[in-house]
């Protein structure tokens, strides 16, 4: 996707006005029309009306607070909600939201399915995701920082799952774990699966269980996407992985595809023209790589391999530092890659 100035932006995200609300200002509901909550930091409250469509009053996506006369559009929403200052930080976050999942709103009560999804599928990654929370302040995020990865804008897509059911086999007892639950979507942002990783429960570690990552709904093709996918873009196979290059060249779209397997056949943004394949230093990432590339390369789309020097790039950013992760890449990348994706993350 081209990058789009303040007032697109703004028009964009207005046109998803409910989604926005729902993801930003998730201690509010809906009251007809207009999103209610009690101010543009996500206060709970009622003094704040977001409009949800476009009337004769004005456009979807405007807000006024009742309380304090402020009044203004999502960017402010964004920029309030998150804590940010930087503006170019605002436009960034917007501009990784309209790349997210949108699940559908939860039915009322008395629409819901009198039966369960059936477990594993689809259904059930989307209604999983959706009683998830964002990452903010959870177990995840320490998870994360314990890894080494603490720049974390435009992973709408990871959510948190205080009590997630872990069952070790068919026949063993069912517990409850804090869990980082990530969605799986296609390349038009539907949820199709759900990937779940138990923690422990201050985060620093995951459980101290038997299988610490499952992955149900529908995989094949499809990736946990960070960013707005346009000419270029990087995979790789796991979150941490992916999310480790992010943070040497956090403007470039990644996706993670979960294993070796579904690496091998993630599916291609039409407006794809060259992919950076992260990989791992195994066997099983050998064999991905060689497959992808040579699909990427049959359909006219440049194949670059992106190499860690240790294991994986999780462990060159924890052992050999940011500052070294970013000089290997930086070797890695096409020339152009360099001043358009890395100019501004030294």
């Amino acid at each position: 996707m081209a990058r789009l100035d303040a007032s697109d932006l703004a028009t964009r995200l207005g046109r998803e006005a409910e989604a926005v609300c729902r993801h930003y200002l998730d201690a509010g509901r809906r009251q007809g029309n207009y999103w209610q909550v009690g101010d543009a930091r996500n206060t709970p409250g009622r003094s704040m009306f977001v409009r949800l469509k476009e009337t004769v009053k004005g456009p979807a996506g405007k807000w006024t607070d009742a309380a304090t006369g402020e009044h203004g559009d999502l960017l402010d929403v964004i920029r309030e909600s998150c804590g940010l200052i930087d503006f170019a930080d605002v436009i960034g976050e917007a501009r990784s939201f309209l790349s997210l999942p949108r699940p559908e709103p939860a039915p009322a009560p008395k629409e819901r399915p009198g039966k369960p999804a059936p477990s594993g599928s689809a259904e059930a990654a989307r209604r999983l995701f959706a009683m998830s929370k964002p990452i903010s302040g959870t177990p995840v995020e320490t998870y994360f920082r314990t890894r080494g990865i603490t720049a974390l804008h435009g992973t709408g897509n990871l959510r948190f799952h205080p009590r997630c059911y872990y069952r070790p086999d068919d026949h063993g007892p069912l517990e409850t774990w804090p869990a980082m639950i990530a969605a799986v979507t296609d390349l038009n942002g539907r949820i199709t699966g759900a990937h779940r990783t138990w923690l422990a429960p201050d985060g620093t570690d995951k459980a101290p269980v038997e299988t610490q990552r499952k992955a149900m709904g529908d995989l094949l093709g499809h990736a946990v996407r960070f960013g707005v996918p346009g000419d270029v873009m990087a995979a790789g196979e796991g979150i941490e992985s992916v999310l480790s290059v992010s943070q040497a060249i956090p403007d470039m779209a990644m996706a993670a595809a979960l294993s070796a397997a579904h690496l091998a056949a993630v599916l291609f943004p039409e407006t794809l023209r060259r992919l950076y394949v992260i990989r791992d230093n195994d066997p099983a990432g050998d064999g991905a790589r060689d497959s992808l590339i040579e699909r990427a390369n049959a359909v006219g789309i440049e194949a670059i391999v992106l190499s860690p020097v240790l294991e994986d790039f999780n462990e060159d950013l924890r052992r050999l530092g940011l500052d070294t992760l970013r000089a290997n890449l930086r070797g890695q990348l096409a020339p152009q890659d360099v001043a358009r994706f890395m100019a501004l993350a030294a």
